[in-house]
């Protein structure tokens, strides 16, 4: 247990630290003094000043941080990020929601490098006795391509998709024979099925294959998965506005941490496990690089709206918000989301114990 607890610690606080790896690394590209670029938290292990930037390694492996000159307040100095123009700001700070992304990529990438085949979204049959398959219906060679208006980017959106439905009627799209076919309110209901290994299973009686995978395949696939994730924090967004979800369903950094052990735990091998906490942490770091960029404040999305409010407001009246203006907004922002942070991880603690 203790090395899942471990891995999954040192998972987060690599993401964390990708992520203002990104910064530093377009900061550098733009030619923006960086005066400290930290690995780690809390007290030094390791320092080294080169040039304009001091490089640290400290103790506390949760994180990093990429300290830019003029990125606080207004300076003087031609490097400084203040002074930078539209452009090369908006790369500075979508860099490190984009290298959390390519991350959660490349991660993928190299856990379908070895597949030789993947399940597809192409039926294969029809389970005995289901009603679904007919010439108005559903047929054997039907790709499904969306589930309610929603695109099946990988096979196991499939069950995700069809779950969330609770009408019993469902708006399809299919491929067949080349062609897109709509069916509109299509009833489907679960029942009750034989198994293959003589048993009997609940669902739709859809039967669904494997294809053999070719590396056009494979990296399609990855990168299907990848935006699949970020269908995924949206959706679970919409569902916290629409009160589906509520803080309690949230997860922080105990309850992300809690998750990947419990997933290394009943793992069937170390090469599943590994795979699993993997997975996992490919989930994640698209996850931060979607929340990174969402317009609020002290988030690199909040940074990137005040940037085109001020490219705005120098087009309509020639004038900028001053910058310690925004600075306390985000400021207020930071201290709004370690408070709901608190609250999160008191939850996953709770969750621990309960």
């Amino acid at each position: 247990m203790i090395i899942y607890i471990l891995a999954a610690i040192l998972v987060f606080g690599v993401l964390i630290a990708v992520h203002e790896l990104g910064h530093f690394l377009a900061a550098r590209a733009c030619g923006v003094r960086v005066n400290e670029f930290s690995i780690g938290m809390g007290p030094a292990l390791w320092q080294k000043q080169k040039g304009d930037t001091l490089y640290a390694w400290r103790l506390f492996p949760v994180g990093g941080y990429c300290a830019m000159e003029g990125e606080e307040e207004d300076s003087d100095d031609p490097a400084a990020l203040n002074n930078q123009g539209f452009w090369q700001k908006l790369l500075i700070f979508a860099a490190g929601a984009i290298m959390n992304f390519l991350t959660g990529l490349l991660i993928i990438l190299l856990l379908y490098a070895g597949v030789k085949e993947l399940y597809t979204a192409k039926i294969a049959g029809f389970a005995e006795g289901c009603p679904l398959e007919s010439e108005s219906g559903l047929q054997v060679g039907d790709e499904v391509l969306s589930v309610d208006g929603e695109r099946i980017y990988i096979y196991n959106d499939l069950g995700m998709l069809l779950s969330q439905n609770t009408t019993g009627k469902f708006d399809l799209v299919v491929r067949r024979g080349g062609e897109k076919v709509t069916l509109n309110d299509f009833p489907m209901e679960q029942a009750e099925y034989p198994s293959t290994d003589g048993g009997t299973y609940v669902g739709y009686g859809l039967n669904f294959g494997k294809e053999e995978a070719t590396v056009g395949d494979r990296l399609r696939y990855s990168w299907n998965n990848a935006i699949d994730f970020v269908r995924l924090v949206r959706m679970s967004l919409q569902m916290i506005f629409r009160g589906d979800a509520g803080i309690k369903d949230m997860s922080g950094p105990v309850g992300i941490v809690s998750t990947m052990t419990e997933v290394g735990e009943q793992a069937a091998s170390v090469r599943d496990a590994v795979d699993n906490i993997a997975y996992l942490a490919a989930l994640i770091a698209v996850n931060l690089a979607v929340m990174n960029l969402l317009p609020l404040p002290a988030l690199d999305g909040g940074k990137i709206f005040f940037l085109v409010l001020n490219a705005l407001s120098m087009l309509v009246i020639r004038k900028q918000i001053p910058t310690k203006y925004e600075n306390y907004i985000h400021f207020a922002g930071l201290i709004l989301l370690l408070g709901l942070m608190v609250v999160i991880t008191f939850h996953d603690v709770w969750k621990l114990f309960t």
